[in-house]
């Protein structure tokens, strides 16, 4: 079998990782680096390497096996659907799109070109996430009665600038959604819902808040209803006091468990402490050997569907509430400058515990929550 050939798009920024683990595998014999695509000059392409500024010449030129697209969120559409018709299998980094009808249009290529389209939640190729759902489908938490899922982080004012998109609703008349919950904290809440698999979602109540002059959430509470009536909160921010790195809590009749997720450390009823669950399947590999012996995707395009459904309603939501005055402590000048809600990590804090939204707790800058029937949504996709 010869060695397949990967092309990647979007070659700078986040794209360094992805450069880093294709040299691994490249290292590993498993595949071989074709091209590098990005719309400013590819910086270190390796020797032998063909560079370009266009994916669609990319294509004709190279013809490569398998396509890893690191793009803003709005260009993932077209170029994915490029690469598939190419003939390559695609590894798309997440959110893959931006609404229910891009999904829809994205499965229709899948299917029309018969090529693979695996989404980059890479949490969800997780060892300590495996042991989780394991605990679960045990019964070690009994019966589950809801899930929740924090994290507290800061970003700085160049965050905001490090991209045309960056802190932006729409561009050109699409849909960017460059806020916490569509973007750097996404992975906390499809967790969740991969968590709660075959319990799709149904309804969703959201709060948006923002500290800057930006079209995005830095800041937010979101509660999904699923089918069977439960319930997964979601409680981040941005402007956030001590950092809470990022957790899921499953609540159940039996104990509760709590998988920090940006380090794979667990911890199950009867645990006294976190312990770190070594082992992340990578998805790219993954995606190899799919191609190689049919091995499953860990995160095909269809797992993704409940996400982006939850996703669509941020599209109809009004825009975020602007937190300002003594609420809000500036630290730093720019562009290092960051913002801090006083007293968010309580909040964070109380809503996943309550499984409650900021504005139903004693949190007097909170909103009413926009609210979304997603059944006739999800049920037509």
């Amino acid at each position: 079998m010869t060695t397949p050939t990967v092309a990647l798009v979007g070659a700078s920024g986040h794209g360094m990782w992805h450069r880093q683990q294709i040299a691994e595998l490249q290292d590993a014999g498993r595949l071989e680096l074709a091209a590098l695509v990005d719309v400013r000059p590819v910086e270190g392409a390796p020797d032998g390497v063909a560079t370009f500024t266009d994916h669609a010449e990319m294509l004709r030129a190279v013809r490569p096996d398998a396509v890893v697209i690191c793009t803003p969120p709005h260009t993932h559409l077209p170029i994915a659907s490029d690469a598939l018709r190419a003939g390559a299998d695609v590894l798309l980094e997440k959110p893959p799109v931006l609404s229910l009808d891009e999904h829809r249009a994205l499965a229709g290529v899948v299917a029309q070109t018969g090529r693979a389209c695996q989404i980059g939640f890479q949490a969800l190729g997780s060892a300590a996430l495996a042991e989780l759902v394991g605990a679960i489908v045990d019964g070690k938490l009994g019966a589950i009665t809801g899930i929740a899922t924090v994290a507290s982080w800061q970003r700085e004012d160049a965050y905001y600038q490090r991209s045309p998109w960056a802190g932006r609703r729409t561009l050109n008349g699409r849909p960017a959604l460059d806020g916490a919950l569509a973007n750097p904290l996404a992975h906390s809440w499809m967790q969740c819902l991969a968590i709660m698999d075959g319990d799709p979602p149904v309804a969703v109540e959201l709060e948006r808040y923002r500290c800057r002059d930006i079209e995005v959430d830095d800041t937010a509470a979101m509660r999904i209803t699923l089918a069977s009536g439960r319930h997964i909160v979601v409680a981040v921010t941005l402007c956030g006091e001590d950092k809470i790195e990022g957790e899921v809590i499953v609540y159940g009749t039996a104990g509760r468990a709590v998988l920090e997720y940006p380090t794979d450390r667990l911890k199950l009823p009867g645990d006294a402490d976190f312990r770190e669950v070594s082992g992340r399947t990578s998805l790219l590999e993954n995606l190899l050997d799919h191609r190689a012996n049919g091995t499953p995707l860990i995160v095909p395009l269809a797992r993704t569907e409940p996400f982006t459904a939850v996703l669509d309603v941020l599209n109809s939501a009004p825009e975020p509430t602007l937190l300002g005055g003594d609420l809000v402590v500036p630290e730093g000048v720019a562009p290092a400058r960051t913002l801090t809600i006083q007293g968010i990590n309580a909040a964070l804090r109380q809503a996943t515990e309550r499984l409650a939204l900021f504005s139903e707790l004693p949190t007097p800058w909170a909103v009413r929550p926009h609210r979304v029937d997603l059944i006739k949504e999800v049920g037509d996709a």
